[in-house]
């Protein structure tokens, strides 16, 4: 590989890292505004969204604005911010990307003011020089309402939905989390 080819693969790669955070700012702006049409353009044709606890699941495009469109039906103003976004290009294919992005919400489901702290797992595609999602999975650190917040987060359920706790889906599911757990700090 030349030096102009080494420079020109490593500046895509720049910039493609930097259109997956913005892709990932668009997703988070696209829900509080309520905009089905410019979210579900955020996803591939063939793209999946899904949560480990199946309560989100939907593949293809159309299948995800119908989802989104109900989820958002029940909410009124909501606000969600992502902090950070790591990104990593696939060395084979220059059009597909992986990714990890940490982000809170602030939501109200059918009138309830509530709090979410989530971790995405997220696969992308480049498609005609724009990147999508192929697959985006999310996971709850918690959700819930405001009122039970500080009851929340002192116990493993800290997933409330209709009147139910319910398990989190991380950190005592990973693998490091139980090893740390069992006096493993090696």
């Amino acid at each position: 590989m030349s030096d102009l080819e080494n420079i020109l693969q490593r500046l895509d790669a720049l910039e493609s890292r930097e259109a997956i955070r913005a892709l990932a700012t668009a997703y988070a702006i696209a829900c509080d505004e309520h905009d089905i049409p410019r979210l579900a353009d955020l996803f591939a044709e063939d793209a999946v969204f899904c949560s480990p606890n199946g309560a989100m699941v939907s593949e293809g495009r159309e299948s995800i604005r119908a989802m989104f469109s109900n989820i958002l039906q029940t909410r009124g103003p909501g606000f969600h911010w992502t902090h950070d976004v790591q990104a990593t290009i696939d060395p084979e294919n220059p059009n597909r990307a992986s990714g990890l992005v940490y982000s809170h919400a602030e939501t109200t489901p059918h009138g309830v003011v509530s709090l979410a702290a989530m971790k995405y797992h997220d696969q992308y595609v480049r498609e005609q020089g724009v990147w999508r999602f192929s697959r985006r999975e999310i996971n709850f650190f918690y959700y819930v309402p405001v009122s039970k917040y500080a009851e929340g987060l002192t116990q493993t359920d800290r997933v409330y939905i209709n009147d139910a706790w319910h398990p989190a889906d991380f950190p005592e599911s990973l693998d490091s989390w139980g090893r740390f757990a069992a006096g493993d700090f090696s």
